[in-house]
């Protein structure tokens, strides 16, 4: 990681600091001079380009290819701050997820990146491939695959939009001057807007306001909607139990085990 600290300074000039932004992946860096402070970042998807176009992310300052074939991307450093989980009722949150789902700029571009639509049936052909490799299944993953099996017919939705994917509070950011942005790209993926509405709904929103959240981004809270997102959510809860349960997060295991219960509870509603 040095190294690559030493490298950007050299790019940028020796007046330039650079510093670790943290993250899992170890590609993220800030880099700061007399005031002026930048976010770099190795390897960003080209989609990055017109995210910052529409006002996304923050403002994309320039992109350098380098003679290894590493791409180096600079943004404007954002001040300001996480929402937290309280934050995510607003009217903000709403809106900038209704724009991103209805942007057909976005949808473009991660056409001719390449990106294949994710449906149902791939989900869950996903799902069933890792669960042969796990020599004890929970028997809330075998009840809850169960469900997701009977219903992935009627769950298939065919308007399919860009969708962010991870939709966590620590993603979204409020600058100093209150412009909302969502952060972190890189698991976005052509797909039904329940994966981003569902885990949004069921993490953050209390049930009996779920109508008047939808209404603010511009949308009937229907049945089939109702449907659509629980099934993501449950196929969602089942891969977030076996990659804890992989990495040996006990704690989380456990949790999500709890959280996955809860889920299947609501199954009687369902139908």
């Amino acid at each position: 990681m040095k190294l690559m600290e030493n490298w950007l300074e050299h790019l940028l000039g020796k007046e330039w600091e650079v510093f670790p932004a943290g993250g899992a992946t170890g590609e993220a860096y800030f880099a700061q001079k007399e005031g002026q402070k930048l976010f770099l970042k190795r390897n960003s998807s080209p989609f990055l380009a017109v995210l910052s176009a529409e006002g996304i992310v923050p403002k994309l300052v320039w992109t350098k290819r380098m003679e290894n074939g590493d791409v180096i991307t600079a943004q404007h450093w954002l001040s300001g701050r996480e929402l937290k989980a309280k934050d995510m009722d607003g009217e903000n949150v709403a809106r900038l997820l209704h724009k991103i789902h209805s942007s057909k700029e976005l949808l473009e571009m991660l056409k001719r990146m390449g990106k294949q639509p994710l449906t149902p049936h791939s989900v869950l052909d996903d799902l069933n491939q890792a669960l042969k490799y796990e020599p004890y299944i929970f028997p809330e993953i075998s009840q809850a695959v169960q469900y997701l099996e009977k219903n992935v017919q009627e769950v298939d939705f065919e308007d399919k939009v860009v969708c962010h994917c991870d939709i966590n509070h620590n993603n979204w950011m409020l600058s100093d001057h209150q412009q909302l942005y969502l952060i972190d790209w890189d698991g976005a993926m052509i797909a039904d807007p329940a994966i981003d509405l569902g885990p949004l709904l069921y993490s953050y929103i209390k049930e009996e306001d779920w109508g008047s959240w939808l209404s603010a981004y511009g949308l009937e809270l229907t049945e089939n909607m109702l449907k659509r997102m629980y099934w993501y959510v449950l196929a969602q809860a089942i891969t977030s139990i076996l990659w804890n349960k992989a990495k040996d997060n006990v704690k989380e295991l456990g949790t999500g085990l709890t959280s996955l219960q809860v889920l299947l509870s609501k199954i009687h509603q369902e139908n």
